[in-house]
């Protein structure tokens, strides 16, 4: 590797990763590109994760391993590893997906040659906790279209959000807001960046996403499987827990009443007003985010009666004694 600023940042941002993060870094370290830094931030691991990322980073100078003192939440922990980073480029990694060798090598490869691409990712396939093929993730987003509100037209229909572990250019990240704390957190994010500038997905299955049941798409979305390909009819009683994903996010709002599909909504809205989109792109965007948003009325309903039900049992005499118990 140059002793200069590296061209690319991989963060790793990683909670109780023992069972997978071998296989993870290893698959890292195995790129044809080697001009990378490897950032991993451990959210307070109560397992051996600590002692696993320590190890490689003795033996390879690329990797940076920092430990938070306590667990700040996944949207907080994804950020650090970001800040921390110094590349041209930067990509997130999960501690539990693949890549093939040359992943990276044909990211940077695209980005290099056009710098109207902001993102390059591959297509996507499943695998299961012992690395076996499960099935293709074939949805297809046009988010390499020219004009900026037909991109967010795109990145607004249902999709498992895997874009985000590809190459970005850095100096795109740093002009969006960070990742949020609130359900769908990373699926605004790419939205924002759709607003900026161009996707492209290398047309071969490079990534390998793992599936198991300690992740959190199969605690709060047990069938996001489903949404793998155009084919499913789905539903939106099929949709994640908002709520739940809300905490995972930012761990510091459990117990707080808490509005998640208004929350979206709203992040939906900033996107627009806060890019820089002419009067006419805008209009679009408010089209597109009616026609798709159409038909989802009820979950905002089920927000505010979920506030009540709060309230309601706030007032409760047991429930209000509890409260203070715990606090």
């Amino acid at each position: 590797m140059s002793s200069n600023q590296p061209r690319l940042s991989i963060g790793l941002p990683v909670y109780n990763g023992e069972k997978f993060i071998k296989e993870a870094i290893d698959s890292l370290l195995a790129q044809t590109f080697e001009d990378f830094e490897l950032i991993i931030s451990d959210n307070a691991s109560t397992d051996k994760t600590e002692e696993i990322c320590r190890a490689y980073a003795e033996k390879d100078q690329r990797i940076c391993y920092y430990r938070n003192d306590k667990n700040i939440g996944c949207a907080r922990n994804f950020n650090r590893v970001f800040k921390l980073s110094s590349g041209e480029y930067f990509k997130w990694a999960a501690y539990d997906d693949l890549h093939a060798p040359d992943f990276i090598k044909k990211c940077v490869e695209v980005l290099d040659q056009d710098p109207s691409i902001i993102l390059c990712h591959s297509q996507t396939y499943f695998i299961d906790e012992q690395g076996n093929f499960l099935q293709n993730y074939d949805i297809k987003l046009k988010a390499d279209a020219l004009k900026p509100h037909e991109r967010f037209h795109e990145l607004l229909t249902k999709h498992l959000c895997y874009q985000c572990y590809g190459v970005i250019r850095a100096s795109a990240l740093r002009m969006i807001p960070p990742m949020g704390g609130y359900g769908n957190a990373d699926g605004i994010l790419l939205l924002r960046l759709g607003i900026l500038g161009r996707f492209y997905e290398i047309p071969e299955y490079l990534f390998c996403a793992r599936s198991h049941p300690q992740q959190s798409m199969s605690m709060y979305f047990p069938n996001y499987l489903l949404f793998a390909n155009n084919t499913k009819k789905t539903s939106l009683s099929m949709l994640p827990d908002f709520y739940a994903y809300a905490v995972w996010f930012d761990s510091a709002k459990k117990g707080q009443i808490l509005l998640p599909h208004w929350r979206i909504i709203w992040e939906y809205l900033l996107s627009i007003w806060r890019s820089p989109l002419s009067f006419n792109e805008r209009l679009c965007c408010y089209r597109s985010l009616h026609q798709q948003l159409k038909g989802a009325e009820y979950l905002l309903l089920k927000d505010l009666l979920r506030v009540l039900q709060v309230l309601w049992k706030g007032r409760q005499p047991a429930a209000i004694g509890k409260h203070q118990v715990i606090h």
